[in-house]
């Protein structure tokens, strides 16, 4: 049998991306932090473990050696909801081909494929299993297939789940992962599981294949955050979830102590935590449990990080779809819901009692009580705490034409209304084996694709703008913005965080660099900023142009008068505002 202390082992990270699960850079998922824990636990040394994400090989074609070389190569992967990425590209089915026939080691492929045979990972929905030329597969956790692989002597595994006493010592154990990833430790965000599984059945979510919710304990989570932060990490995102509100409860109902354990946990384990973001939330258990609804959101707002989002799931306004599809929250509801976290987690830190006013002229909803900043963070224009964000969905069984209206309606309701919202994710339904969309949801997508385009282009231009400019008026300061990549004579690039704003920032300025931005001017769901503060005797013409009411010629007179005392100088003359950017 092989001595587990002598094997050699390569991770492959070619991502994921599931309904509560993020792994494309700049976030790392738990699988790999997982896997390579039960390799530790087997007995596997440490320092054989080698991670590499799919985009370091792509770049650096030396390390595929170590592919070549690991007596075992696992690969991990799977995109249930793929979308557009800026920080990483998914792994292409031909490159995960490719490391199978490379390996001359034994090979294991894992990830989010417990779903059926042909919605294979890496985006490679057309494949069969039986075509990429692995050693094993694992239909249930990778990381238990890979423990029990090593246990046998890479002789094979029986597909299981893991329980939560092996993910508190595998997170333990492979915390070290970490280190090795490319974005480590400055632009690297770590997903954190708190439960898997739902109680709930939606028709089309791959989520309740996971069975009932299963929820690790505060204790738990603060200690996996405690290890990873010994080991760089700033960043963190409680996204491994159905629904925040629900944890360490009965899958339904709120549990606010445990929410205070949880997160007040985070804020002690991490004392210079630089993001702490989560994802799902539920907008039945605000309905339903109003009042713990409103303690736990409030605990949230009140530990994380400004930018926070909380995704709905209202997935259809139309109540045909609602009855089809087992959904369980009615636009009235969900708009309730929205309601309930603008009251109690829509409040930006430094703000007083005085209601802001948005930038369409908007009174902001007033406050309870009177907050200042937030654990140590400076007073200022900072975007909300915590707002919902709103998913729908189409190509669902029973959508017709009056779905679109139906949604439209509930979205202008929320705008009218004066209420925020961060983010309105449109996407059409993926059919997973396993749902009941399983048959029919392609067909529907594919018979109102003509419908869907123009209905997400009206949602853009009527909705997200304003909204955007409403969550994030002009002279907002986002801090630590990292610099991903240029185009057309700027540099765009995002905060660490849950569904980030996209920034554009006039000027080519160095990759990977990170800096503070003011907000000038926005998209329909990006930014143009302006570093900040902005030195009025430095600043460059595209970016005096890029603030609001300065044009050409007038920031031409700026630039002619330099040098000035302060920004308000500097505004006399150009006779706009500069202060709000300095």
């Amino acid at each position: 049998m092989t001595d587990p202390s002598e094997l050699s082992v390569t991770l492959v990270d070619g991502y994921v991306d599931e309904p509560a699960h993020f792994g494309v850079p700049p976030y790392i998922s738990t699988y790999p932090r997982y896997t390579a824990g039960a390799l530790v636990d087997a007995g596997v040394s440490l320092e054989n473990v080698t991670y590499h994400t799919i985009d370091e090989l792509r770049e650096d074609k030396a390390k595929w050696r170590d592919i070549e070389e690991a007596d075992l190569m696992v690969y991990i992967g799977g995109m249930t909801v793929p979308g557009n990425y800026v920080g990483g590209t998914p792994a292409e089915p031909d490159e995960v081909k490719k490391l199978a026939w490379v390996a001359r080691g034994t090979s294991l492929m894992g990830g989010p494929v417990k779903f059926g045979v042909g919605e294979e990972n890496a985006g490679a929905q057309d494949m069969e299993r039986k075509d990429l030329d692995y050693d094993f597969v694992a239909k249930g956790d990778v990381e238990a297939a890979a423990h029990d692989l090593v246990a046998s002597g890479l002789e094979g595994f029986g597909d299981r789940m893991r329980d939560n006493r092996e993910i508190d010592r595998w997170s333990r154990k492979g915390a070290f992962v970490i280190e090795q990833h490319p974005n480590h430790p400055d632009y690297l965000i770590c997903e954190m599981e708190t439960s898997r599984g739902c109680a709930y059945r939606c028709s089309f979510c791959t989520e309740p294949l996971y069975g009932n919710p299963t929820f690790r304990s505060a204790e738990s989570v603060v200690s996996e955050v405690s290890n990873l932060s010994e080991r760089g990490a700033r960043h963190f995102r409680l996204g491994r979830q159905a629904d925040i509100l629900a944890f360490g409860g009965d899958g339904e109902a709120p549990n606010p102590d445990a929410l205070r354990e949880l997160y007040g946990g985070i804020r002690e384990a991490v004392p210079d935590l630089g993001t702490l973001h989560l994802d799902n939330m539920n907008p039945v258990t605000i309905v339903e449990y109003p009042e713990k609804s409103r303690e736990g959101i409030r605990i949230i707002a009140e530990h994380n990080t400004p930018g926070d989002t909380a995704a709905f799931g209202l997935e259809s306004a139309d109540p045909v779809v609602q009855e089809e599809n087992n959904l369980l929250v009615s636009a009235e509801e969900c708009l309730e819901a929205v309601r309930v976290v603008n009251e109690e987690g829509g409040w930006r830190p430094g703000e007083g009692s005085e209601a802001r006013r948005a930038s369409d002229g908007r009174a902001a909803l007033p406050r309870d009580r009177v907050l200042g900043p937030s654990h140590g963070e400076e007073a200022g224009d900072r975007l909300p705490k915590l707002l919902p964000g709103i998913n729908l969905v189409h190509g669902l069984m029973g959508e017709r034409p009056e779905t679109y209206e139906h949604n439209k309606r509930f979205l202008k309701d929320v705008y009218d209304e004066g209420l925020m919202v961060r983010r309105i994710n449109i996407r059409q339904v993926m059919a997973f084996a396993g749902t009941e969309m399983a048959e029919t949801g392609a067909d529907i997508a594919r018979e109102h694709k003509r419908q869907f385009k123009p209905y997400k282009r009206e949602v853009r231009e009527e909705i997200d703008n304003p909204m955007l400019k409403r969550v994030a008026p002009a002279g907002t300061v986002l801090e630590d913005v990292h610099m991903e990549y240029h185009e057309n004579g700027r540099t765009f690039g995002r905060q660490l965080g849950t569904y980030s704003l996209l920034i554009g920032v006039p000027g080519e300025h160095e990759l990977g660099s990170a800096m503070d931005v003011a907000i000038v001017d926005h998209g329909y769901r990006s930014v143009t900023g302006v570093p900040y503060p902005l030195d009025v005797n430095e600043a460059t013409m595209d970016e005096l142009t890029a603030i609001p009411g300065l044009g050409t010629s007038t920031a031409g007179d700026v630039v002619v008068g330099r040098p000035y005392d302060s920004a308000c100088e500097a505004g006399r003359v150009a006779g706009v505002d500069l202060s709000r950017f300095a």
